[in-house]
């Protein structure tokens, strides 16, 4: 939200002029001569020569944003008059209704008995027989269209921020010249009872300067030594107070009505909630207004006016309480909205991965953006599943719709991806049991999902659609080309197959996934984005030349491209560089389940470690090696296979094809067997197993030496 430049408040240093405003809603920040101001409704050309207009041409610039109004405004009428009382003798007086300033009265027809006595026209233009009204002394109808325009501008506000901003330049200067706004801290939420003692803590002030007075002219000269007492309490008063348990200031506060500074209650609670020691100006000058939102008390406002300004009235207590029980309303209402975003925020947070893992011979980038600050939470998603041999899964899908429900059903399908990849299924496997899945969380849960494998050694990515927009691959070289891959079905719609298809994914190749929301709105069709995205790749590579460009700035130049009207729905990007495995750091296997195999294994081992410059790691390697192949001797049927990979560690692998998995355990001094994986898991610096579809893979790694980093 925006603020006037001549207003600074804040709740550590007080504001000094209103902000301007648009037509009812900005009637309290635009005028001054009266109580509550003009009218937009009773605004007309005032007279040249008429007193106030020569004012408000020469105000200062401090006066200016009460004075002058904007562009386009029509010009603050002259002050407000109201009939004089006739002389003794004459008629009774005429019955006159407040009238907006600038607008003369009109007067009813006289009583049976005689009429008024007529005189001449007053200097400042009213109608015969009238004078001046004195300054702030304000009629019904200005008082409410003062809280009308005012509870409207604290209503605009949907953040805490806001109301509270809204409360202070409403009421200054057109109903107080200093505001004081203090709230709970910390504020409860909802049906929420706090704990521990009652805590108010000054969130805002705000207040008209010093050399300024509440009819907007300049004093003259800079604030004396002895300032105002009540407006000086903006840059005075306590920024904590802690509400005593049957204490004046709990009492006022129990009472939630308003009550003048000088009442007793006020007296003695004012003390306590502005800080010992405070000065607080004499007779009906400042009132005390509790906060009360649906259920507590949330805080309290004080209002103040000058000593040149007329004293608050009873009338005022009323304009008081609505405005504390608007602004208590606005700030449940922006608790109970924050709490929702935080709600909705965590949802989506926890939906989505912390980090993306960096395997071997792929890097990874991701972002996602919700669709608007009021649909925070959304359907798409995004993972990075690091799978046997080095391999990753890579994902990205969107449910329908950006709500909580989407949500939920995206956390469901992406908890169910990740389980079926732990599996090692083939990708089309992968979508066709999430479609299963879908259909069982409802007859109306639709989605769309790109599944895809890489393989660092192969160099082959494998990659399976349900429906999604196809992926985008830019090669080394700056050439970028949109993936033929078969579209399926969305995920949800049953009895449909899905096909899988196998390409080449060379190093230096960047593959981007993305959702519908990055490529499609209102304003372009699907195609067109697809093309226009393609299009932005091939002008970004053109930046660095032959090298690729990195990912980060990659994935920030895509969202580059999303104008102002392209936002309609959540975007999730992807971006994998593919750098691969060398065959060079590659040694493969297969190895029949004979009792020889595992001193076989061994010598194998060691003349890949020879020819990497190894040596260091050979007693280490040839002990866990003859310790996993010997259990896959001792289950499999069919060949053993043995891989050791040369990347940041050293890798080794050992598959059968047993499903059952082996688990560590203590051997008891009698046991013969039992300690193999005991010796693995105390030598090795990370190993695991995995299940796949043709049985199982054990894998370990060990630190590289130093010389070899």
């Amino acid at each position: 939200m925006t603020e006037h430049p001549n207003s600074h408040g804040s709740a550590h240093e007080p504001s000094h002029a209103p902000a301007h405003g648009h037509g009812d809603d900005a009637a309290p920040g635009r005028t001054t001569a009266g109580a509550y101001g003009t009218s937009p409704r009773a605004h007309r050309d005032p007279d040249p020569a008429a007193p106030g207009a020569e004012r408000c041409r020469t105000a200062a610039a401090g006066a200016d944003a009460v004075c002058r109004p904007r562009q386009g405004d029509e010009p603050t009428a002259p002050d407000t008059e109201r009939p004089r009382t006739p002389a003794a003798g004459a008629g009774k007086a005429p019955r006159t209704r407040p009238a907006a300033q600038g607008v003369t009265a009109p007067v009813e027809p006289a009583e049976q008995g005689g009429g008024p006595e007529t005189g001449p026209a007053s200097p400042s233009g009213g109608a015969p027989g009238t004078e001046p009204a004195p300054h702030g002394a304000p009629g019904g109808g200005e008082r409410l269209r003062f809280v009308g325009a005012a509870t409207r501008r604290i209503a605009r506000g949907i953040d805490l921020d806001e109301i509270v901003l809204g409360l202070c330049r409403a009421t200054v200067p057109t109903f107080a010249d200093a505001i004081l706004v203090y709230l709970r801290d910390p504020l409860p939420v909802g049906d929420e009872r706090p704990v521990g003692p009652v805590v108010l803590r000054l969130r805002r002030t705000d207040r008209l300067p010093e050399y300024v007075r509440a009819d907007g002219e300049e004093t003259g000269s800079l604030p004396d030594e002895r300032p105002d007492p009540g407006p000086a309490l903006a840059e005075t008063a306590a920024e904590r107070c802690e509400v005593r348990i049957g204490g004046p200031l709990a009492e006022v506060l129990r009472g939630v009505r308003p009550v003048f500074g000088d009442s007793p209650a006020a007296r003695a609670a004012l003390p306590e909630l502005l800080g010992e020691g405070r000065q607080v100006p004499e007779a009906h000058r400042t009132v005390l207004a509790p906060l009360r939102g649906r259920r507590r008390v949330i805080g309290a406002a004080v209002f103040v006016r000058r000593a040149d300004r007329t004293p608050f009235e009873s009338d005022d207590l009323l304009v008081a309480a609505q405005l504390a029980t608007h602004t208590a309303l606005g700030v449940d209402k922006a608790v109970l909205y924050g709490r929702e975003v935080y709600i909705a925020d965590e949802l989506q947070r926890t939906m989505l991965p912390d980090s993306l893992p960096q395997p071997t011979g792929v890097r990874l980038a991701s972002r996602y953006l919700p669709a608007a600050e009021t649909a925070r939470v959304g359907g798409d998603w995004y993972d990075a599943i690091p799978l046997p041999g080095n391999r990753v899964a890579l994902v990205v899908g969107d449910v329908m719709g950006h709500s909580m429900t989407s949500a939920a059903i995206m956390g469901q399908l992406r908890t169910t991806a990740q389980t079926l990849a732990g599996l090692d299924l083939p990708p089309q496997e992968v979508l066709h049991h999430l479609d299963e899945q879908a259909q069982r969380l409802g007859s109306d849960r639709m989605a769309t999902c790109l599944y895809a494998v890489y393989d660092p050694v192969a160099h082959r990515i494998v990659i399976a659609n349900a429906g999604h927009p196809p992926p985008i691959m830019l090669h080394r070289g700056g050439r970028a080309e949109v993936l033929r891959v078969p579209p399926g079905a969305p995920i949800g719609v049953g009895g449909v197959d899905f096909e899988a298809v196998e390409l080449d994914a060379p190093a230096g190749a960047t593959l981007l996934l993305y959702t519908d929301g990055l490529v499609e709105s209102r304003i372009r069709d699907v195609w067109t984005g697809i093309e226009q995205l393609r299009e932005r790749l091939i002008d970004t590579a053109r930046l660095t030349g032959p090298n690729p460009p990195p990912l980060e700035p990659l994935c920030d130049e895509v969202l580059g491209m999303l104008g102002p009207g392209d936002r309609d729905d959540d975007i999730a990007l992807l971006a994998a560089r593919f750098e691969g495995i060398a065959p060079s750091d590659v040694a493969y296997w297969f190895l029949d389940p004979r009792p020889q195999t595992a001193r076989q294994a061994r010598r194998l081992a060691r003349r890949a470690l020879t020819r990497w410059g190894l040596e260091e790691l050979t007693d280490s390697v040839e002990l866990l090696v003859s310790e996993v192949i010997t259990n896959a001797v001792r289950y499999a049927e069919r060949p053993i296979t043995l891989r050791l990979l040369r990347t940041d560690v050293l890798r080794c692998e050992v598959g059968d094809d047993v499903p059952q998995l082996p688990r560590l355990r203590r051997a008891r001094p009698s046991d013969e067997g039992g300690r193999g994986l005991y010796l693995v898991n105390r030598l090795a610096r990370r190993w695991g197993a995995t299940r796949l579809s043709t049985g199982k893979v054990v894998w370990f790694e060990l630190a590289l030496p130093t010389h070899v980093h």
